[in-house]
């Protein structure tokens, strides 16, 4: 059935304004899903609404800075919380309670953002796909159920829940957003603590936050549903004459129409060699580059 993206965008609008009614904050990434959303919040609610994102330090190469310029004419409210999602990550290895970590301490931010403006109700970007990997244990999602069992909001409104990542990427189109924001590769709300396996620190966040915009930059001509790099740990190598013991990196490129499956690419192998060149000669910390040849399923598209 192919979904109407005018009606799509009508009936949201009215969900909005029938479920809010003072003011509401959005967390907004700058991904599809809650651009997508913000902009049917905006126009539902006005001034009524103030968009958040947060800094958590998790993002890309220069993406908090791009998403702040994207977004200013809407009011966004850029909070830098990089100390507190580190702090809050600390020792942690199990990548079910990152997720958690990750969702509440998102939470609480936006609360207190809640209760510098009266607002006491939370609209959020979840899709369809967040709630089935969620509900069925595959994994949880920072905005389903890694989202804490407490709440200051009185309302939570997810206008997307049934929506699939190709129809939200219709309903952009319909909302004129521009190609940058409708056709963006998807990321993990998480961000890169769920590219990084066992405990996330600064170092790690810097090797793989380099790592993925070579990923990124050398893929994105391929037209992948999502390109990138993962840090898996640390192994023996040789740069010059001598050893080294560093981290090893992983890349992946898999195409998909909806994120529920997806088939790995088969890379031009002089592309393959140009990755791990770069990774290895661009990030002196890295001593090895693997490629991640797992389809969904057995393997989801991240790692954690």
């Amino acid at each position: 059935m192919v979904m109407n993206a005018e009606r799509f965008i009508q009936d949201a609008i009215a969900e909005i304004r029938r479920e809010v009614k003072g003011r509401a904050i959005i967390g907004l990434s700058g991904g599809v899903d809650s651009s997508v959303c913000a902009m049917l919040a905006y126009r539902a609610l006005g001034e009524r609404l103030v968009p958040v994102y947060v800094d958590s330090g998790l993002m890309r190469q220069f993406e908090s800075d791009r998403i702040e310029h994207l977004f200013k004419d809407i009011g966004l409210v850029r909070v830098n919380a990089h100390d507190r999602f580190l702090e809050a990550l600390k020792g942690v290895t199990d990548p079910e309670e990152k997720r958690k970590i990750v969702g509440e301490t998102f939470i609480r931010v936006f609360e207190e953002e809640a209760r510098k403006i009266g607002g006491d109700c939370l609209i959020q970007g979840t899709i369809y796909p967040d709630r089935i990997e969620s509900e069925g244990g595959i994994k949880s999602h920072h905005n389903v159920g890694g989202l804490p069992s407490r709440m200051e909001f009185k309302c939570l409104v997810e206008p997307l829940r049934d929506l699939y990542k190709d129809e939200v990427r219709e309903v952009a189109r319909a909302l004129d957003l521009p190609q940058e924001i409708s056709e963006r590769m998807p990321y993990p709300g998480p961000g890169l603590s769920v590219r990084i396996v066992g405990e996330v620190t600064k170092e790690k966040l810097d090797v793989v936050r380099k790592a993925n915009a070579i990923v990124e930059e050398e893929v994105m001509k391929f037209c992948p549903w999502q390109a990138f790099a993962a840090l898996l740990g640390k192994a023996t190598g040789v740069k010059g004459d001598n050893r080294v013991y560093g981290w090893v990196v992983a890349v992946r490129s898999v195409s998909s129409r909806d994120a529920m499956t997806a088939d790995v690419m088969e890379l031009p192998w002089d592309v393959l060699r140009r990755i791990s060149s770069r990774i290895t000669g661009e990030i002196p910390t890295v001593a090895r580059v693997v490629y991640d040849l797992t389809p969904k399923p057995p393997g989801t598209i991240e790692f954690e």
